[in-house]
């Protein structure tokens, strides 16, 4: 029978217990010290300096002419200007990838103009439009004055006019202007998305009789949503403080012209900047809270962690 100890001559392999000494990091907790004494500083300037008054910010943010414009000319450009972006960038993405070099030239025309043009002179000439169209904005058949005069008729053949002081006036001119820029920028958002889908999944789809149409919608842009809701998200909290220009259309019912006119009668111009902020900083953290949800959504099967590592074999407790 085998002896149980180590026999004569022979060393135990094994390693001794390690003595690890932590790697010291003294540089942090110098950084950690001066942040703390910044924030220190940042509260006691919040709570002892008069200057901001918030008595009167939380005032101003109550009054109801300023919630109605956060709600409406805040919140509601925002929704209804990334509905026509989204919408419209998807579109002009599909035109830009479509084979047809027309489709695809106005594309590229549609996105290089809105791209150039700053948003608030975009605004600023959407509200002076109106006098492009003196006798207003007619909906029909094209050119109809000539085809009628042509045909010996008189009358015309359109269905709706519209004032087109009224259309680029107000919240409609902000969504129109908004709108048509971010298509801009959402069609090059979107064209990524499609592309970084692989080509043979939109080839296995029209392979079983998928149309290429109902392809794009069921198969490809399902699988973009991953690449393209991310700055999707980003372009929206954007879309939400840029409404804060529709001063150059004007529109007076917005949040920030709400703030100005009540701090110009007052003359308090300060706190009604940190009246703004506040409103600005809670609206975004809720956008910040549903683009993490929809990327956590759109995002399943494409993990964002390490993987654990495999246990080694024995390795389990007894």
């Amino acid at each position: 029978m085998m002896s149980e100890e180590t026999p004569a001559g022979t060393t135990d392999a094994r390693p001794g217990a390690i003595d690890a000494v932590p790697v010291r990091h003294p540089g942090r907790w110098v950084a950690i010290a001066v942040i703390a004494v910044l924030v220190a500083m940042l509260v006691h300037l919040l709570l002892t300096n008069k200057a901001f008054d918030w008595k009167f910010v939380f005032q101003a943010m109550n009054q109801t002419p300023v919630i109605s414009g956060f709600l409406k000319g805040t919140l509601l450009v925002t929704v209804l200007s990334m509905i026509v972006g989204v919408g419209g960038g998807v579109l002009l993405a599909v035109m830009r990838l479509s084979d047809n070099p027309i489709l695809s030239g106005v594309s590229w025309a549609f996105t290089w103009f809105f791209r150039s043009i700053p948003r608030y002179l975009l605004l600023f000439t959407m509200g002076t439009l109106g006098v492009l169209f003196p006798s207003g904005v007619s909906l029909g058949i094209p050119f109809d004055w000539k085809i009628i005069e042509w045909l010996g008729m008189s009358g015309d053949w359109r269905f709706l006019t519209l004032d087109a002081n009224q259309v680029f006036t107000g919240l409609v001119a902000g969504v129109i202007g908004l709108g048509l820029s971010e298509a801009a920028y959402m069609a090059e958002i979107a064209r990524a998305g499609i592309m970084s889908v692989d080509k043979g999944q939109a080839e296995a789809a029209e392979a079983l009789g998928m149309p290429k149409g109902k392809a794009m919608r069921r198969v490809v842009l399902p699988q973009a949503m991953r690449v393209i809701v991310p700055p999707t998200g980003n372009e929206t909290i954007a879309m939400l403080k840029d409404t804060s220009l529709l001063l150059a259309v004007p529109v007076i019912g917005e949040l920030f012209y709400q703030l100005q006119s009540i701090g110009s009668t007052y003359y308090k111009t300060f706190p009604i900047a940190v009246a703004a902020t506040l409103y600005y900083l809670l609206a975004t953290s809720v956008l910040m809270v549903g683009q993490y949800f929809l990327e956590r959504h759109f995002g399943k099967g494409f993990g964002t962690t390490a993987p654990r590592a495999a246990r080694p074999a024995g390795a389990g407790g007894a």
